[in-house]
């Protein structure tokens, strides 16, 4: 459904007729306005009015409608296409979810299509809103905005994943946590929502990177105000840096699952020695008690006063030894 529809003339929110097409025919007769609309998870139905006025591209409005994108950005006939996947951290849970925020672009108008609740749509439009300075630069500014907005908070979601990451760290290497079965669990569905968040971050490069002009020359893209690229290269530089966070993030995780199934193995062996120990030093007795055990007629010291005693001193004696041996050694 359509969320808002608004005509920006001078960087200023005027007020304009209430049908979309004809907001769109007075920001053209203008000729220095533009027409901006949000909508929200549209049907196939609903979308059909504004892919027949705006003429977007019908691939553009499939991956609009259909959602479940990969970041990347599409220059058509009429029109520029951008994809971007906004992201939620939920610290309740220590998950990352993404949502999908598809951008419309044209000589005179915006049409941004929202998938998902985690879009900051409402406040980017806020802002725009109380800085006519930025916004009279048209739609380029707010695809530059909206860019802006996403980016920023995925630095914010980095942030909360480093720090959990490093909660999640000192848990498993503590002397008291004792190499705990769900370890690798927590340790595997951590590296899941790195995984998560990095789909929405790494693919962006490339889309952002256009825009701001990185690239070869005469790659230039259309509808983008030139004076705007320093900007979106920020938003690029800005990217750059949640990008290495996220790399950094995933190679740590990596390490700290490898260290932590080789600290398991070694407590492993140390069992599997402690078992060895005792199950050694419990042989021994067992092995002269079935000696005596046999029922044999003629066997020496069976008729000695003092064998009983003689073989239980024995026995003590040899696992004092193996004890004092197994001790020396580490194995107990």
């Amino acid at each position: 459904m359509i969320v808002d529809c608004a005509i920006y003339q001078h960087g200023r929110r005027t007020e304009g007729p209430a049908d979309f097409s004809d907001a769109l025919d007075e920001a053209r007769a203008a000729g220095d306005a533009f027409v901006w609309i949000g909508v929200h998870e549209p049907t196939e139905d609903e979308f059909d009015r504004v892919t027949e006025e705006f003429a977007l591209h019908p691939l553009a409005v499939e991956d609009a409608l259909k959602a479940h994108q990969r970041p990347k950005l599409e220059v058509y006939e009429d029109s520029l296409f951008m994809v971007l996947k906004p992201v939620v951290y939920e610290p309740e849970s220590d998950t990352v979810s993404s949502g999908e925020l598809m951008v419309f672009m044209g000589d005179s108008f915006v049409v941004t299509v929202r998938h998902g609740e985690g879009a900051p749509l409402g406040s980017v439009r806020h802002r725009l809103e109380a800085e006519p300075e930025v916004l009279k630069h048209g739609p380029t500014a707010v695809l530059y905005s909206i860019a802006d907005a996403v980016v920023d908070h995925y630095l914010e979601v980095a942030e909360e994943l480093q720090t959990d990451l490093e909660v999640l760290e000192a848990e498993v290497f503590s002397p008291d946590s004792g190499g705990s079965r769900n370890s690798a669990s927590r340790i595997y569905r951590f590296k899941r929502q790195i995984l998560e968040f990095r789909r929405a971050t790494g693919p962006l490069a490339m889309p952002l990177g256009r825009l701001a002009g990185v690239g070869p020359p005469g790659r230039a893209v259309p509808y983008v105000n030139e004076s705007a690229q320093p900007y979106l290269r920020d938003v690029s530089d800005h990217l750059t840096r949640v990008n290495e966070s996220v790399e950094g993030l995933d190679r740590l995780v990596t390490d700290i699952l490898s260290a932590h199934l080789a600290q398991m193995s070694v407590r492993q062996n140390d069992d599997m020695r402690k078992i060895s120990a005792w199950a050694a030093m419990a042989a021994v007795p067992t092995m002269i008690a079935g000696v005596y055990g046999m029922n044999f007629d003629h066997m020496p010291e069976l008729r000695w006063w003092w064998a009983y005693p003689a073989v239980i001193l024995l026995m003590a004696t040899l696992e004092v030894v193996l004890y004092r041996m197994f001790k020396r050694r580490g194995w107990l």
